[in-house]
C-alpha cells in the first residue's frame, strides 16, 4: 500500500539491535534498548516490541478521534488504549520470528455499539493496522 504523499517523515538511528540504543534525529526520544528477562536479556531498557505497542495505540487513538469527528461524536477525554505486543517464533514450521498485537480500547462517551463501529473504521484508516493487515494478527476488543 503505497502513500500518495509523505506529510511527516520520523528519523532515527539505532545501533546495536537489541542491546543498544536508540535515537531520533531531533533527540526527544533516546532510549536504551535491552532484551526482555524473558528473551534471555536483562530487561532493564525499552524493547522493540514495546515501541511498537506504544507507537500502533497512539496512531490507533489518533484514527479513531478522526473517525468521531466525521461522525459527530464527542469522545470521553479518558479515551485510552491498552495495547500488548507478543513476540514469538512463526507457527506451522515456517522460519523466523513475527509479532501479534492486542488493543483492548476503552471507549468513553459513546455506547458501546458506537464504539464498536467507529473501532472498527478507525481499523481501516489507521497506518500502523494498514500496515499490519493480513500480515499481524490484530485483536480488538472494545471495552
Amino acid at each position: 500500500m503505497a502513500i500518495e504523499k509523505a506529510v511527516y517523515t520520523a528519523h532515527a538511528t539505532v545501533t546495536g539491535g537489541r542491546d543498544g540504543a536508540g535515537k531520533t534525529d531531533d533527540g526527544k526520544l533516546d532510549v536504551k534498548l535491552q532484551i526482555p528477562k524473558e528473551m534471555g536479556g536483562t530487561g532493564e531498557g525499552t524493547n522493540p516490541e514495546q515501541l511498537f505497542a506504544v507507537g500502533y495505540a497512539a496512531c490507533f487513538l489518533g484514527a479513531l478521534k478522526v473517525v468521531a469527528g466525521e461522525a459527530k461524536e464527542r469522545l470521553d477525554p479518558a479515551t485510552s488504549i491498552n495495547s500488548s505486543v507478543s513476540f514469538g517464533p512463526l507457527a506451522d514450521g515456517a522460519k523466523g520470528f513475527g509479532i501479534a498485537v492486542t488493543l483492548e480500547i476503552h471507549v468513553g462517551g459513546v455506547d458501546h455499539t458506537k464504539a464498536v463501529e467507529m473501532v472498527n473504521a478507525a481499523h481501516v484508516i489507521c497506518p500502523y493496522s494498514n500496515a499490519t493487515r493480513n500480515n499481524v494478527d490484530v485483536t480488538l476488543t472494545v471495552v
